[in-house]
Order: structure tokens, then sequence, then C-alpha cells
């Protein structure tokens, strides 16, 4: 570990700096002094241009920086969709004090950032993990720092399975949900999530970039939802990731693609330790991030496996401020 990464987590004094300083000018190595110690760009610059005071400020400021990642469907969100006024108050509270918030969601990026505009969350230090960590969005530099999407043989594979078994199935673009057959959850789901939907006659000619997710839904028979996951699933071992994000969603997404591993991308590019993490979330697709993050909590209208996972179950559900509930005890 740098000094920059113990020194955030405590492991390492101030005063180690400059014994270290020492070290790398008396040393044979190669990297920058900055690689060195771990410090960041911005760090380093402060240290030269201000002064060791200065520094040390900045570092003590970053020390205390958490980041909070929430869901938003039955997290964040009560079940009219909106953001309760206890919630907004304590979102808008840690983010003046300087800590960072993600919405972390397996909605498609356009209905994400959507949202956040809703939230008040289009600034600096907001963040979106989207389409269940397929992508993952810096709202103030405008910028997506990672994307990943689903070879086409399998989307091909799977739109097939799907309407061989009489189930909605549907892709995206940066702009719509895409199907190959009308189906009457499109209409619904795209008027929850703000998106449009288009039927295209080949899925595979459409979608000439891929797509980072697809969703299989039947929202009058979950049952079936259930029942396409234990066919797809054989077919798909170990090429693509299957798991229900409510019970009538599957979400299907390239291996490895997840909450959890977004939460690990997304401290990386932020220099934010994962031990300085707190996540909320309430159903399946975010289990690997209350796993990942430091402090895992889980709403009280979750699911029982949601729980289990959980280091702390709120007292208040989604419709009470329940994410309140979680700033004020761990921010």
């Amino acid at each position: 570990m740098t000094f920059r990464e113990r020194y955030l987590n405590g492991e390492a004094d101030f005063e180690e700096l400059f014994d270290l300083t020492d070290e790398w000018n008396f040393s044979d190595e190669t990297c920058t002094l900055r690689e060195y110690l771990g410090l960041t760009e911005e760090e380093e610059d402060v240290w030269i241009s201000e002064s060791d005071d200065a520094l040390f400020e900045l570092l003590e400021k970053e020390k205390n920086r958490k980041l909070f990642l929430t869901d938003l469907d039955g997290t964040l969100l009560n079940d009219r969709k909106e953001l309760t006024d206890g919630n907004r108050k304590q979102i808008e509270r840690i983010l003046n004090e300087g800590h960072a918030v993600c919405l972390s969601t397996g909605r498609a990026l356009k209905s994400a950032l959507y949202q956040a505009e809703r939230l008040g969350l289009m600034k600096e230090g907001c963040y979106i993990i989207a389409y269940n960590g397929g992508q993952i969005y810096d709202i103030g530099k405008k910028y997506i720092l990672h994307s990943e999407s689903i070879p086409m043989d399998l989307t091909r594979l799977c739109f097939d399975e799907a309407l061989d078994f009489g189930i909605n199935i549907q892709a995206y673009d940066p702009e719509y949900v895409l199907s190959e057959k009308e189906h009457p959850d499109q209409e619904r789901y795209c008027r929850i999530q703000n998106l449009t939907w288009k039927i295209v006659p080949d899925i595979v000619e459409y979608l000439t970039m891929g797509t980072p997710k697809m969703l299989a839904t039947d929202i009058q028979n979950p049952d079936n939802v259930t029942d396409f996951r234990a066919r797809l699933q054989p077919l798909v071992e170990g090429r693509l990731d299957l798991f229900l994000s409510q019970k009538d969603y599957l979400e299907i997404v390239p291996p490895g693609v997840n909450k959890g591993n977004a939460l690990r991308c997304l401290c990386e590019y932020l220099q934010i330790p994962v031990s300085h993490t707190i996540a909320a979330g309430d159903a399946e697709n975010d289990l690997q991030m209350l796993k990942a993050a430091e402090i895992g909590v889980c709403m009280i209208n979750g699911t029982e496996a949601a729980k289990k996972e959980a280091d702390y179950v709120t007292r208040l559900d989604n419709n009470h401020d329940g994410v309140a509930e979680i700033l004020e005890k761990y921010f």
C-alpha cells in the first residue's frame, strides 16, 4: 500500500511522508515521488505550490471523505418514485460536507440521469452506476468512465430464447429501449423509467455497438421470469450473469458486471478507499454492492437475501426516510 492509502486508512502518520521522501531521493526508483507516495495530482500541486501544512489539511479532508452509494427504486425513492424531504435534506448535507454520492441502479443511464436531475444531483461529487454496473458516469464531468456490453451472439441467443418462451425481452442503446416484438410491459416500463421504446426487426443488425444489459420481464406473471431464468441459465453459464432486480425483472449482464465491482471501480477512480464506503439497497441486484461496501445497509422493505447480506437493516422503509436514517447514523 502507498503512503496515501495507509494515511487515509489511519495506518500512517503525516511525518512518515518526509521519511519516504528521503528514501525515494536515495533510491533507484524510476517512478516519480508523487507515484511513490501515491498522491493525486491535486495533492502534489497543493504540496508544491503551497506548503506541507496545506497538503496535511487536504489529506485530512480526504481522510474523512466517504462515498455513499444508493439504489433508487425501493431504497432512495418511495413507492411513488419520489424523494422524501428527509432523504433530500440528508443527501444535501453530506454533499455539502464534501462526501460523494452515487446513484447505483439497474436503470439505463438516460433514466438515471433523469432521476439525478429531478433529485438535484447534477453537480460535482455526484456519480451514477447504471445498468447494474454496466456503465459508470461522472455527473460533474459529464463523462462515462467505464462501460461494458454484451456480445452480439449472446444478444441473439437470449432474444431467440425469450421469443420462443413467450416472454418480453429488451435491450438498450443510449436513447431507446429496444425490442423485436410489441409487449404490454414495454409501455409500463418506459413510463416508469421515463424512456422511449422502439421496435426493430433485427436487434443484432440494429445494435452495432452492443447493449450494456438485457432485461426479461413479465409483470402479469412473475413466475414466468423465474422459469425463463432456469431455462436460460445453463445456456449462458460463464458467459452472462443473471439476477433479479425485482420479482418480475430478470437482469442479463456481461459476466462480472454488478454493482459491487462497479463500487470498486468508482473507488479507484475517486481514490477513496473501499473502507470509506456505505451502500444501501433492497434487492438481489444489490447483493454484490452490499458485500463490497465497508458497510452494507438493507432497507427494512428489502428482500430476505439482501437483509441477510447487510451489516445493518433500517428501522424505516423507503416511504419513511429510510435513507435519511442511514445518513444520520453513518455520516
